[in-house]
């Protein structure tokens, strides 16, 4: 299929583990894909690894913490690109620390980039979704948004609240061929997590009850799914990927 013709989708926090396999994914089911990035030296050695895998991903800068950014970034893809067809909203950092110890600081880094980015990115795509009567939002919460975790309140605040805003925005936007969903994964072995002390890493392991941690690669296979044109009657849900450690 030529370039030109083919659905376009937008992942933000592109570079980290999750992203990076939801780009090559994306790309090898043959979407032409846009990768956001806040980090100008990390993204241009990221691209030049996934060029050298055969993965051919455009690159925009944009920090989506910021309203007028995302507005910026947006605008230049519709100039060079064109339309997005599809947007995941991958963004994400951690902030750990028990609530009695947690900063205000602590707090909006969180909130800003795991939550208010949501709003940010999904605000500057809806008119043109809308106008063309077809989208799709994925968005990428956490089994701790489901079910608390110690040391997060943050970090559980922002990923409920995805969810949250999944729901509502999904009934607003069901009449004009727009999806909106969320993904809620449990452990997933990315570097981030593969750096955690053996003995630690082996404890999480052990409350799994399929035995081993996820593969960036199942996340990104549920990303590509929801995003097919196939999935127009699945809308508002939240999928749960974590090995069965989190069930209701």
């Amino acid at each position: 299929m030529d370039a030109n013709n083919k659905r376009i989708a937008l992942v933000t926090g592109a570079t980290g583990g999750l992203g990076t396999a939801m780009c090559k994914q994306l790309f090898t089911d043959n979407y032409r894909v846009l990768a956001n990035y806040r980090n100008p030296e990390k993204a241009e050695k990221w691209a030049a690894e996934m060029k050298a895998e055969g993965f051919e991903i455009e690159m925009f800068l944009g920090d989506v913490c910021d309203f007028d950014s995302v507005e910026k970034m947006i605008t230049e893809i519709k100039e060079k690109v064109g339309v997005i067809d599809i947007l995941i909203n991958n963004a994400g950092i951690t902030r750990d620390i028990a609530f009695h110890k947690m900063s205000k600081d602590q707090w909006d880094a969180v909130i800003g980039t795991n939550l208010t980015s949501v709003f940010n990115c999904s605000r500057h795509v809806i008119a043109d979704m809308r106008n063309q009567g077809y989208g799709r939002i994925i968005n990428i919460s956490s089994v701790n948004g489901q079910r608390g975790q110690f040391g997060q309140a943050n970090y559980s605040a922002a990923k409920a609240g995805i969810h949250g805003f999944t729901k509502t925005l999904a009934m607003e936007v069901a009449k004009k061929g727009i999806t909106v969903n969320t993904i809620s994964p449990g452990y997933i072995g990315t570097d981030m997590v593969m750096a955690v002390r053996e003995d630690v890493r082996q404890k999480i392991i052990d409350q799994i009850p399929v035995g081993r941690l996820g593969g960036t690669f199942e996340v990104a296979h549920l990303v590509s799914f929801l995003a097919s044109e196939n999935s127009s009657f699945v809308t508002g849900a939240n999928y749960a990927i974590n090995g069965g450690q989190h069930v209701y």
